[in-house]
């Protein structure tokens, strides 16, 4: 019963969208609207600036680490936890299913679950900024986490990031679109690697 409730709670409040509810009080943007459609921290800052992405984004990864937090030291739970959190994230109940990706409320789980997983996530975010390839350098630093997590933590660590990153993978494909149309599997093959429908808008 316990466990049920703990997975409820994280998801209700995994959905609670706080990037696009400030840029709707700030900005009176639709963050659905803005770039790529993404309800992420990167539109709240396009739209309301520094200080209310820091809001946003503490928001953010707190919602992630509600969930595992109250899980306690049951490890499987922790992992559903933060899993169905970037879930309601990343498929928003209160915006019809559209979200974000799933990485702020990641690294909330993380940071309860397997602290060095959440430090591995922040690197490959800073060096893809860095770099200005932010999509590809978080493709390769997802699936990195279970094994990294296997040699500097253990196997159920391994496991609980696995459970987490693969519906951040999913919903890179899946997107707040459709995935364009013809050559749908090179249009996901792109979103899943680079995280946009570039080549659509470059194959015009």
């Amino acid at each position: 019963m316990w466990g049920t409730m703990v997975l409820l709670v994280a998801f209700a409040v995994g959905a609670v969208p706080f990037s696009y509810l400030i840029a709707h009080s700030l900005a009176r943007t639709d963050l659905r609207q803005v770039g790529s459609g993404t309800v992420s921290g990167t539109g709240l800052y396009r739209v309301a600036g520094f200080a209310p992405l820091v809001v946003g984004g503490l928001c953010d990864v707190g919602k992630g680490a509600l969930g595992p937090f109250l899980a306690g030291d049951r490890w499987l739970l922790m992992a559903f936890a933060g899993a169905v959190s970037v879930i309601g994230h990343n498929w928003s109940l209160f915006l019809n299913g559209a979200g974000g990706r799933g990485l702020s409320p990641a690294l909330g789980a993380f940071a309860v679950i397997a602290w060095p997983a959440a430090l591995f996530l922040l690197g490959g975010l800073a060096l893809g900024r860095l770099l200005r390839h932010t999509g590809l350098v978080v493709f390769i630093t997802l699936p990195a986490l279970p094994p990294f997590l296997l040699l500097v933590a253990d196997g159920r660590a391994a496991i609980a990031a696995t459970v987490i990153v693969a519906p951040m993978l999913i919903k890179r494909v899946l997107g707040n679109e459709p995935l364009p149309t013809p050559h749908r599997w090179r249009a996901a093959a792109h979103r899943l690697v680079f995280d946009n429908d570039g080549w659509v808008t470059a194959g015009r």
